[in-house]
């Protein structure tokens, strides 16, 4: 199971860097509530040991499910 130990933005994507060393990009736009979000709200990310989670949004996100969906 990989780990994210990172995020960071751009103007259409996530990007999740994994500490295998790869990192995963994924478009915002199938994360409507992080597509609206401001900076300061994307940045306010926690990384618990299996996802992405947005206490403010109210948005949670599985590595996993984001990694079958990057292929």
């Amino acid at each position: 199971m990989a780990h994210a130990t990172s995020v960071n933005f751009d103007d259409d994507a996530m990007w999740v860097a994994l500490e295998d060393g790869r990192t995963i990009g994924v478009p915002l736009a199938w994360f409507p509530r992080l597509l609206g979000a401001s900076a300061e709200e994307r940045a306010a990310v926690e990384i618990p040991t299996f996802g992405l989670h947005w206490e403010g949004l109210g948005e949670d996100i599985s590595v996993a499910s984001s990694l079958k969906a990057a292929r």
